[in-house]
């Protein structure tokens, strides 16, 4: 019985260690593992990020099988930056970049997420020089829904995060595409409710929008 009890006080150590040394959700290894095995062309259109990236049918919303989804649901800068090998392998076309608001959530300021984001330009740039990047700015959130209050109680920070980015953007000579103002409501400040029903993703009619924003920077040489 004492042998038995051991054991699986042994079992569940090693398995504490384990998820101990994972950086990343299950989920965030399961997706990557999958990029990891997925090809990537000169052809291709990348739209990289978090859950909002990661609900599109990016290949068919824009009716091209080279444009393909690497989002993972729940990622952060850090998250992205780390898979970016398996993005860049096939030295795409272009990326099109939207991270940041997960860090948000884990109380990060906005000069530190510009910085991580800083740091997955330098590397796409380095690895992929013929790469076209667009930087698209971090979407406003609503606690209109009261969920995702990690989220959407720092919703103040955003305007701060997108000034930072315009400003990478003329630093490193990348293209800056602003999401915010087409999504966000005027008079709050916050995401128009008619493009989400939970403060922080987007429903079907918001993607169809950021899909009528970056078409002409899809199309263009």
């Amino acid at each position: 019985m004492k042998k038995l009890f051991l054991f699986i006080m042994v079992l569940s150590l090693i398995a504490t260690v384990n998820a101990q040394d994972r950086k990343y959700s299950t989920f965030y290894y399961q997706r990557a593992t999958l990029f990891e095995a997925l090809p990537v062309t000169s052809s291709d259109i990348i739209f990289l990020g978090n859950s909002i990236t990661n609900g599109a049918e990016w290949a068919e919303l824009f009716n091209d099988k080279h444009v393909k989804n690497r989002g993972i649901s729940g990622d952060i800068c850090m998250g992205v930056y780390d898979r970016l090998d398996a993005v860049l392998k096939g030295k795409p076309a272009k990326i099109f970049l939207l991270i940041g608001i997960n860090d948000v959530s884990r109380g990060a300021p906005a000069d530190t997420i510009v910085s991580r984001i800083g740091m997955i330009v330098g590397k796409i740039k380095e690895d992929s020089p013929k790469t076209k990047l667009y930087l698209q700015s971090v979407l406003p959130v609503t606690d209109h829904y009261n969920m995702f209050k990690g989220h959407t109680s720092h919703w103040r920070v955003i305007p701060e995060i997108n000034k930072g980015l315009v400003r990478l953007a003329e630093k490193e000579g990348v293209t800056y595409i602003d999401l915010y103002s087409h999504f966000v409501d005027k008079q709050t400040g916050k995401m128009n409710t008619a493009y989400t029903n939970d403060g922080l993703h987007l429903l079907g009619k918001g993607y169809l929008k950021w899909v009528e924003i970056v078409k002409p920077y899809i199309r263009r040489k």
